[in-house]
């Protein structure tokens, strides 16, 4: 018996999402960089979501701020690599969210992310992570996302 298994792509179209166009770079960057197996996105916002968390933005609004940057991010990836199917494992997502000085529900902000690795690659999109807050983030970003990205050679 073959078992059959669902691409990372065929697992987004079943989520009923698509992955974006690519975004400009806002400097003088690339948005990605393959050392080896290894792949280091440059930080993607989004150009849908602005405004400060615990302010302008609730929790619920940052997650899927978080969800849309881990998309762009998505989109670097597959333009890098040509197929989501090469991911060998998530390593690593690092977090911005751009916050009141009083707001402290940056990991709630960042399961927008997380949980969309999971949904997509399982347990090879399981990582590790940090959230940290910022006084302020380009163009008024809410939340800005970076990654780092095993994969298959």
């Amino acid at each position: 018996m073959t078992v059959q298994r669902v691409t990372p792509e065929q697992r987004l179209e079943e989520l009923g999402l698509e992955l974006p166009a690519p975004r400009k770079a806002a400097g003088n960057y690339v948005s990605c960089v393959r050392t080896g197996n290894l792949l280091f996105t440059a930080g993607q916002g989004t150009d849908e979501w602005r405004g400060k968390l615990g302010r302008d933005l609730t929790v619920e609004e940052g997650y899927l701020a978080a969800r849309q940057c881990m998309l762009n991010l998505l989109t670097v990836v597959k333009q890098e690599i040509g197929e989501l199917s090469k991911v060998k494992r998530i390593v690593k997502v690092l977090g911005f969210v751009n916050s009141d000085p009083e707001f402290t529900n940056h990991p709630k902000v960042m399961n927008g992310a997380s949980d969309l690795l999971v949904e997509i690659f399982g347990e090879k999109g399981k990582h590790g992570r940090s959230a940290v807050g910022m006084a302020q983030l380009p163009h008024n970003n809410a939340v800005e996302v970076e990654m780092i990205v095993e994969i298959e050679e």
